[in-house]
């Protein structure tokens, strides 16, 4: 399936892609952020994704893992989070997935309107209570369609 858009199209980028994209140099994360910087697809941001993204980012195993300075990372992070629209959450959604913390990311892509959730953890959005209609998939699959 061919998916061709001629405008930016919204997105949530779950942490797991965040980071490959830190840590992998050759990755289709990496290729997914080279997408949003060129403003072919439009990041969706809310406080508690932001505050995740921080928190993972500063474990000292993947301070560790990645081939990335302390300011490198930090300047690829600022210019990351430029791209992004940031969101307001005024309604908990709470589709009650597995891992509780991944039900933020749903909500962000409800508020926003975003289309994809692109995730290395698919099967961790799987089987909601609540069920919504975004394309939940990996970076490789995304970049796959659009291709």
């Amino acid at each position: 399936m061919r998916i061709c858009y001629h405008f930016s199209m919204k997105i949530v980028i779950d942490t797991s892609v965040w980071i490959a994209a830190l840590i992998t140099k050759d990755s289709k994360s990496r290729e997914l952020l080279r997408l949003v910087f060129q403003a072919k697809l439009s990041p969706q941001m809310s406080e508690a994704l932001f505050r995740e993204y921080e928190a993972v980012m500063g474990r000292k195993k993947i301070q560790d893992s990645t081939p990335l300075s302390l300011t490198e990372q930090n300047e690829l992070f600022e210019a990351y989070l430029s791209t992004c629209k940031w969101n307001e959450i005024y309604y908990m959604w709470r589709p009650n997935l597995k891992d509780e913390n991944d039900n933020f990311v749903v909500e962000l892509a409800v508020a926003s309107g975003a289309e994809a959730i692109i995730t290395y953890n698919v099967k961790d959005f799987k089987n909601a209570e609540l069920v919504f209609h975004h394309r939940i998939t990996t970076p490789e699959n995304f970049i796959k369609e659009m291709s």
